[in-house]
């Protein structure tokens, strides 16, 4: 399996800090964001790694490299400027990413999830139910800042927020390449629509994770999270 760092954004909220370093590359406790991504992916097993990238891309693929320092092979999809969103950044990745499911991951989250998880969930998927499950995402407890949540849970069927418990999508998921097949290369479009087309006929699934899970989206809390951190 391969896995997807979305690591294209702008970072508007983030600036000035992201004036000059992209997002992913911003430093907590000691290395960038996306390196600990790197560093537990490679431990969980996976070893091909897609990473699209826009404002101040060279500086990540200069960064980063080949990926050969974390055991991984490191190929980049490089979006204009402004970048794709994510389903039109996908979309533009697919033939980096070839024909088996993927993990996708927001490249500004901290979260220390196992990645592991997803070879073994996906290994019976692709014989028995990856066919009307083209979408697992992981769904995290609702962050202060986003109080109202996106999405709730019918068992594993992710469903429109009933007004009960909602989840916010933790920026983490498992998709077939077929999710993205009326995406055009090179065009700019959101995720969301696409959820609101699997969750209406009802293929869209997902799980709660209970760890710890940061949106880095604030000068702020990056700031906590780097003392966090530092402190463990």
């Amino acid at each position: 399996m391969k896995a997807f760092i979305l690591a294209a954004g702008r970072g508007e909220r983030m600036r000035p800090l992201t004036d000059q370093t992209p997002k992913p590359l911003l430093v907590a406790g000691g290395k960038p964001l996306i390196v600990w991504h790197l560093e537990r992916l490679a431990a969980a097993g996976f070893r091909e790694i897609i990473i699209n990238h826009a404002h101040l891309g060279s500086l990540i693929e200069q960064t980063l490299g080949d990926g050969s320092q974390w055991g991984v092979q490191i190929k980049y999809s490089p979006e204009p400027p402004g970048a794709l969103e994510t389903a039109g950044g996908i979309a533009t990745a697919l033939p980096l990413l070839g024909d088996e499911p993927f993990l996708v991951v927001n490249g500004d989250i901290y979260c220390d999830i196992n990645f592991s998880r997803f070879l073994t969930l996906t290994a019976p998927r692709r014989k028995h139910s990856w066919g009307a499950t083209p979408a697992h995402l992981v769904m995290v407890e609702n962050p202060a800042h986003h109080a109202g949540g996106d999405f709730s849970l019918d068992g594993e069927r992710v469903v429109y927020a009933n007004g009960e418990q909602t989840l916010t999508y933790a920026g983490i998921g498992v998709f077939l390449p077929s999710f993205f097949a009326d995406v055009q290369p090179s065009t700019v479009m959101k995720l969301r629509p696409l959820l609101d087309v699997a969750i209406a006929s009802g293929t869209l699934t997902g799980e709660r994770f209970t760890g710890r899970w940061v949106d880095v989206g604030t000068p702020q809390r990056l700031a906590e999270l780097d003392q966090e951190l530092k402190n463990a």
